[in-house]
Parts: structure tokens; C-alpha cells; sequence
């Protein structure tokens, strides 16, 4: 048995590593230093709405306010959006407020749930080292939202709260479709412990949820699996979205050319998650964790081949990182003996990263333009 306050030894709640003050500290500076990098070199309302899928997301979230749907592009799922129009019907905010406040507040709660979840190291690391999760924290993204969805749902399985669990992995679900692997996970372990009566309650949260989502998109469009029927490309290696592990990240690198920073920084992240993966497999101690949190190795193993076999050559490297977000924690779990235990390097990171995630969503080369200029 570890001692006490050891990710790995299934206890790790509480008192290894900065505390959930010192985190929240961390994230908000973190954020704050984004905020005036950004600020300085594009305006940061103009930052937000330019940004990855923001703009798309604003106007799926006005569309739902106004239930119409004219025009409606279906892309992305439309979890975040129902949650956007709902505070933005709620408040009087405008979309793009609402959008921050589902970006910036679930990726702080999503860091202090890793933190009860795991320990202070892991959800500082977390917290700070991904520009794509800093990024899609400050200027607005649905992974936020599903992180913190997903990890509640994991807290909520440790405390034997299966209803809350099934309830957050459901809604988790239709923010980003692979949370479905989470909702799969808490059905499977009531059915092996056989505790039919959780698990026809589980199954009736995660099919209402399914229901209610989809009959907007039946009724609209004619088809109540629109969102998932708009993930088909021509681009995927003959029709599937998931192929052969690594095949579309070769073959992407070697057909679309990129800067050698964005290669580095790509391969750095698929690097940083194999190593995990091979210390997952081959460390015994967290062999007995996933057995002792059988709902997060369920969500975790398929999500990792998800992650490695996305059969879209064009962002299957260069969207790594991203992808990479919500089994970021297990990957530092696995690696927990290598991570540095230093406050100093921690917040050298906290305030630096910021900086150069900020510059990398304005581009290394728009950035370095402007303080030439503003020089």
C-alpha cells in the first residue's frame, strides 16, 4: 500500500503538492497573462471570435435562443451551445460572454477536480502545460466544458454516486461525443457488480439525455443523429474516422508541410503520450489503480486508440495536443515518479506558457511582427 496522498495509491485526494488555493491561484494568473498578451497584440473580443470553432459556436448558440435554425451549419455537438443560449437567455449576456464563462469557469473547475481527483503536481501540470487547453480555456472551446463534465463524473463514481456519474457523463456526451466511453464505464461496472436497479437508472439518465438532445435535430433537420453524421469527410482513409494506430499522423506529416516549430511541438505531445502509455502498461502500481478505477481505465483505454487512429490526415498530428486534453491527467498519473516536485519550475511554467500560447494563437510569426512594431 502507497502512503498516503500517492495518486497511484487510490487515496491521492489531498495534501501532495500545491493545495486548491495555490491551484486557483495558478490558473487565474495563468488566464490573466493570457488575457494581456492577447489584448496586446489583437484585441482580445476580436481574439475570441477568430478562434477555432468560437465564431461557430456563438452563432449555434444564438440560433438555439432563437430557435431557428435557418442556415444552421451542423458541425459541432451542440452541448455547449444549449449551455451558451441557456445562460445567455438566463442573463441577457451576450453569446460571446456566455462563451467565455463556459471556457474560462469549467477549465479552473476542472483543475481542482483533478486535484481531488489526483494531487496538487498533476493538476498544476495540468492546469498550465497544454497551449491548446490554455487556449480553448481563454478564448472559448467545448473542451473546457467536457473536461470538467468528465471529471466530475469520475469524482462522482469514487463517492459511489452513480446517478450523478451517469448524469454527467451524458451531458459530457453531448458536449464531445467520446465521452460516451465515460457513460459506457459506469453502466458496465453496475452490470459486473450487478446492481440492476443502478443500471436501469443509469441507462434511463443517459437515453432521456440522448432523447432530448436528439429530437430538436430530428425535428429541424430529419435526422436525430445529425451531429454525428456531419463527422464524414472524403479526407478519411477509406470511409472510417478511426483506422490504423499512427497511419493518418505519418501520412498528414508527409502530405501537409508545417513550420518545424509546430512539428516539434506536435510530436513532443504524441512522444509525451506514448511514454504514458508505456508506463501505464508496464507499472504495476498503475495496473492496480485502473483495477481499482475500473470506470476511468474503461473511458481511458478506447480513448487512447481514438486518439492515435483519427483517420483524418489533416489534423491527426497537428490536433494532437488537443485531442490529447482529457487523458492529459492520466498520462502525468502514469509518469507521477518523473514529474519535478517544484513550486518554482511550477509557476515559471504558469506564467510563461500563457505567453506562449497566446503568441501561438495570434502566430509566432504575427506576434514577433507586432513587437517589432510596437518596439
Amino acid at each position: 500500500m502507497k502512503a498516503a496522498g500517492n495518486p497511484l495509491s487510490g487515496t491521492g485526494m489531498g495534501d501532495n503538492g500545491p493545495s486548491w488555493v495555490e491551484i486557483a491561484a495558478l490558473v487565474a494568473a495563468g488566464f490573466a497573462v493570457f488575457v494581456l498578451v492577447t489584448t496586446r497584440f489583437r484585441g482580445y473580443a476580436g481574439a475570441v471570435d477568430r478562434f477555432g470553432d468560437s465564431s461557430a459556436y456563438m452563432a449555434l448558440a444564438s440560433a438555439i435562443r432563437r430557435w431557428d435554425f435557418t442556415g444552421v451549419a451542423i458541425k459541432q455537438f451542440w452541448g455547449l451551445p444549449y449551455a451558451m443560449a441557456a445562460l445567455s437567455k438566463l442573463t441577457g449576456l451576450s453569446d460571446r460572454t456566455s462563451l467565455l464563462i463556459f471556457s474560462l469557469l469549467p477549465s479552473g473547475i476542472a483543475a481542482l477536480l483533478a486535484r481531488r481527483l489526483w494531487d496538487g503536481w498533476i493538476a498544476g501540470y495540468f492546469a498550465i502545460l497544454n497551449f491548446d487547453w490554455l487556449q480553448r480555456s481563454c478564448l472559448g472551446g467545448s473542451e473546457p466544458l467536457f473536461v470538467a463534465l468528465l471529471l466530475g463524473a469520475f469524482l462522482a463514481v469514487r463517492r459511489e454516486r452513480w446517478l450523478l456519474a451517469a448524469l454527467l457523463g451524458a451531458f459530457a456526451t453531448v458536449v464531445r461525443p467520446l465521452g460516451i466511453f465515460a457513460l459506457i464505464g459506469v453502466g458496465l461496472v453496475l452490470l459486473l457488480r450487478r446492481d440492476l436497479k443502478k443500471f436501469a437508472a443509469a441507462t434511463a439518465i443517459g437515453l432521456t439525455i440522448g432523447v432530448l438532445y436528439s429530437l430538436p435535430l430530428a425535428r429541424h433537420f430529419g435526422d436525430p443523429l445529425a451531429t454525428v453524421n456531419s463527422y464524414h469527410s472524403r479526407e478519411w482513409q477509406g470511409g472510417w474516422l478511426f483506422g490504423i494506430p499512427f497511419y493518418a499522423i505519418i501520412k498528414g506529416t508527409m502530405l501537409y508541410p508545417a513550420p518545424l516549430t509546430n512539428l516539434a511541438l506536435s510530436f513532443g505531445w504524441i512522444l509525451l503520450v506514448v511514454l504514458g502509455v508505456v508506463a501505464m502498461v508496464s507499472r504495476s502500481e498503475f495496473r492496480t489503480y485502473s483495477r481499482d478505477h475500473p470506470v476511468e481505465a474503461i473511458f481511458l483505454v478506447p480513448y487512447l486508440w481514438c486518439i492515435f487512429s483519427y483517420n483524418y490526415p489533416v489534423w491527426a498530428r497537428s490536433n494532437f495536443a488537443r485531442f490529447a486534453i482529457p487523458i492529459l491527467p492520466f498520462v502525468l498519473l502514469a509518469l507521477d515518479r518523473w514529474i519535478p516536485r517544484d513550486r518554482r519550475l511550477l509557476w515559471f511554467l504558469g506564467l510563461v506558457t500563457p505567453v506562449l500560447a497566446a503568441c501561438s494563437a495570434s502566430g509566432i510569426a504575427n506576434a514577433l511582427r507586432l513587437l517589432r512594431g510596437h518596439g
